[in-house]
């Protein structure tokens, strides 16, 4: 059996009365395991190999408990012992290999792998997860199955107690999960679980970042950052603006956003845009649209579709205000965040 792992994580769950999973919390995931962890697993556990899911019981645990002491895993034989204590289901995730997931205990350990930061977006394959997990109403009383809300909102009126719902969705927030460190978020119910806000990174009120989604060092977001769209050190996303995702609309391609790059407020992109580029405030891009090149001297160059700057450092995305035409020209100024507003110590 190979000692080489992509993923492990020991965490605490619910699920509904089917015993179906509706979230697992993983506090301390781990990316490629060291050869002593996995040999403690091997030990106390009846791994026998491939992805797994293992469902521990308190013996279980205290078998794991000290199996990872010796191997010299302090912290995870820690959470081991504090597990034992837990009312709800405990399991261990083990991922010898980075295969599309083939239920939710494995879709919320990759998906709390990426707001770890531990990997990137489009580090982890997410196949076919949306079939694998329950639409869910995240309350006040942590997640219900959405199909038993409300015989659960009947007792609790009962008991003269109200269940608040904050949203009804596949996905969790983010926050609920983990806060990485050195972020800013103004409202934490508009950031996906399975989002990477890199060091730095400010989201304010009206931003969004979606799963496997994000940025990837200090950056200003006050737009919407879609499904699988990744921005690059030191861009500022305007309020209002879009970047568009793959999720729908029959769109395979991935968009990205370099660094030190403007997306205007209420603008938006359907193409890659690499380093150095600015939209201007309005304007929405997208692949399939014609665009005006000039060279520095203002001179007409060529008029091309818009796929065909993709991913091209240094432009400057215009539309002219006399004819209604939408331009590309070499940005000279590239943008500089302030440094003041994106203090997040």
């Amino acid at each position: 059996m190979s000692n080489q792992f992509f993923a492990l994580g020991l965490g605490v769950g619910a699920t509904n009365k089917e015993n179906e999973w509706l979230e697992v919390f993983y506090p301390t995931p781990v990316i490629h395991p060291e050869k002593s962890m996995i040999d403690a697993i091997l030990e106390s556990t009846n791994y026998t190999g491939d992805n797994a899911t293992i469902i521990l019981d308190e013996s279980d645990l205290n078998r794991l408990h000290m199996a990872l002491l010796k191997a010299g895993n302090i912290e995870q034989a820690e959470l081991a012992s504090r597990l034992k204590a837990s009312s709800q289901p405990i399991v261990l995730c083990l991922l010898a290999n980075d295969l599309a997931p083939t239920n939710p205990v494995e879709v919320y350990l990759k998906l709390q792998l990426i707001s770890h930061r531990l990997v990137r977006p489009h580090g982890t394959d997410l196949t076919g997860m949306f079939g694998l997990l329950i639409n869910t109403a995240w309350t006040s009383e942590g997640p219900i199955d959405v199909r038993e809300l409300a015989d659960r909102q009947l007792s609790a009126r009962m008991e003269g107690k109200t269940i608040e719902v904050f949203s009804v969705d596949k996905f969790p927030k983010m926050a609920n999960f983990v806060v990485p460190s050195g972020i800013r978020i103004g409202n934490a119910a508009r950031i996906r679980l399975g989002a990477h806000l890199g060091e730095g990174t400010t989201v304010m009120h009206e931003g969004f970042c979606n799963f496997n989604a994000g940025t990837l060092g200090n950056s200003m977001v006050e737009g919407r950052i879609s499904a699988g769209v990744v921005i690059g050190e030191g861009t500022d996303l305007g309020a209002g603006c879009s970047t568009m995702g793959t999720l729908s609309g029959g769109g395979n391609i991935v968009i990205g956003v370099g660094e030190k790059c403007l997306v205007g407020a209420n603008a938006g992109i359907g193409i890659a845009l690499g380093d150095r580029c600015t939209v201007e405030a309005g304007l929405y891009i997208t692949a399939g649209q014609k665009i005006l090149v000039r060279d520095e001297n203002g001179n007409k160059v060529a008029t091309v579709k818009g796929r065909e700057l993709s991913g091209k450092s240094d432009l400057l995305f215009i539309r002219n205000s006399e004819t209604g035409a939408v331009e590309c020209r070499t940005n000279k100024a590239a943008i500089a965040l302030n440094a003041e507003l994106h203090a997040n110590d």
